[in-house]
C-alpha cells in the first residue's frame, strides 16, 4: 500500500472517529463543568405618577380649538391613599384659530377611572360626570375658563394606580352671531399613583 493511501485511510477514520461522538477536550469545552445560568430578578416597575409635582398642564388640539387644561390636587399625593376621598381639581380654557369672533362652549365633562393592583385590574367606581346646565354650555373661550374638582372616592385596599380619561365635550360656534355649532371632543388621560396606607 502505497504512504498516500495509508495517509488517505487514516484522515478517513479519524474523521469517523470524531463523528462519532467522542466530546471536545475540556479546554475546547471550557473545562467541561457547566457555568450557572444567571437567575433572573424581577422588581416591580414604579408607578406612573402624573401629579408627582403637584400640578400638570396639558395642551390639546381638536380641529379649531386648542384647549389648555392645569389639573392639581390640595390633597398631598403621599395621601393618594387607597381608603381617601381624592379631589382632583382642574380648570380650562380655549383658544380658537383663526380666531374670528367664533366662542366656545363646554358642554360635558366626564372622567372615566380604570384601577389596577399588583394583580391588574380591580373594580372601579363609576365614571364621574358634569352636565352643563346651562345651553349651550359654560364659555370657556379665554379669557373665560371652566373650573371644576372632581371626588374620586374610595378604591379597592389592593389599588396602586388610578388612570383618570377624562372626555371634554365642546361646542364652536359656526360664525360669531350664529347659533349653529360644531362639537369638538377633547380626550386626555391622567395616571396617578395610588400611595400605600400609613
Amino acid at each position: 500500500m502505497s504512504v498516500r493511501r495509508i495517509a488517505a485511510v487514516a484522515a478517513i477514520s479519524a474523521a469517523a472517529f470524531l463523528l462519532a461522538g467522542c466530546s471536545a477536550p475540556p479546554w475546547l469545552s471550557g473545562g467541561g463543568t457547566p457555568s450557572p445560568t444567571p437567575s433572573a430578578t424581577s422588581t416591580a416597575a414604579p408607578v406612573q405618577n402624573d401629579l408627582a409635582a403637584g400640578a400638570v398642564t396639558r395642551t390639546i388640539e381638536v380641529g379649531a380649538i386648542t384647549l389648555t387644561i392645569d389639573y392639581w390636587s390640595t390633597l398631598p399625593m403621599d395621601q393618594w391613599t387607597a381608603a381617601a376621598n381624592k379631589p382632583l381639581s382642574f380648570s380650562v380654557h380655549a383658544v380658537v384659530t383663526p380666531a374670528d369672533g367664533q366662542k366656545v362652549y363646554l358642554a360635558k365633562v366626564t372622567a372615566v377611572p380604570v384601577v389596577a393592583g399588583p394583580g391588574g385590574s380591580l373594580p372601579a367606581p363609576e365614571p364621574i360626570v358634569d352636565q352643563a346646565s346651562v345651553a349651550p354650555g359654560y364659555l370657556v373661550l379665554d379669557p373665560y375658563s371652566y373650573s371644576q374638582t372632581f371626588i374620586v372616592p374610595p378604591l379597592d385596599s389592593a389599588a396602586t394606580s388610578l388612570e383618570l380619561t377624562v372626555k371634554y365635550e365642546l361646542l364652536l360656534q359656526s360664525t360669531p352671531t350664529s347659533s349653529d355649532y360644531a362639537k369638538q371632543t377633547a380626550v386626555d388621560t391622567l395616571s396617578i399613583a395610588i400611595a400605600p396606607e400609613g
